[in-house]
């Protein structure tokens, strides 16, 4: 697999708030973001970031941990966020319609390795790690299709 990494030193709240809604502007349907981590790493605040800052019309964004998945009209088309913490089978992440969802809606998936062989191989990897301080996160983000590659640039700047 060859990835292209990119580590961001978030030092504060704020700043991973910031980062992810400078992300979601160019995201569209069929991306996939893998938000990986342990638990309390971030990555529930950086997706409902992301989701507010393109909701059409402003609402709660929950942790989808017991309802599995929210979904969200957006500004740039529908989002799932989608939590597989509990899922304990393939089978049940296909009853979710999430391989659909995959091509037809961005999809924020947290615990993507209960995906398995369905983890999208053009989908954007996202590390959340705790740094030094109690609201310091480390971002690693990662991809192996060049369709990244622009979007990366453009969320750098």
């Amino acid at each position: 697999m060859i990835l292209s990494p990119y580590i961001q030193q978030l030092t504060t709240s704020e700043a991973t708030a910031e980062v992810a809604a400078h992300l979601a502007p160019t995201l569209k349907a069929g991306d996939v973001l893998l938000l990986n981590g342990a638990v309390g790493a971030g990555k529930t605040f950086f997706a409902r970031h992301l989701i507010q800052s393109v909701l059409i019309e402003k609402e709660d964004v929950p942790s989808p941990t017991f309802t599995l998945v929210q979904t969200y009209e957006t500004v740039i088309g529908p989002i799932w966020h989608t939590d597989l913490y509990r899922i304990q089978s393939l089978g049940e992440i296909e009853e979710l319609g999430l391989i659909e969802a995959f091509e037809e809606a961005v999809c924020l998936v947290e615990w993507p390795d209960r995906l398995g062989p369905l983890r999208p191989e053009a989908a954007l990897e996202l590390w959340f790690s705790e740094g030094q301080n109690e609201n310091e996160r480390v971002l690693k983000t990662a991809w192996q299709d060049s369709l990244w590659d622009a979007r990366m640039q453009q969320w750098k700047s």
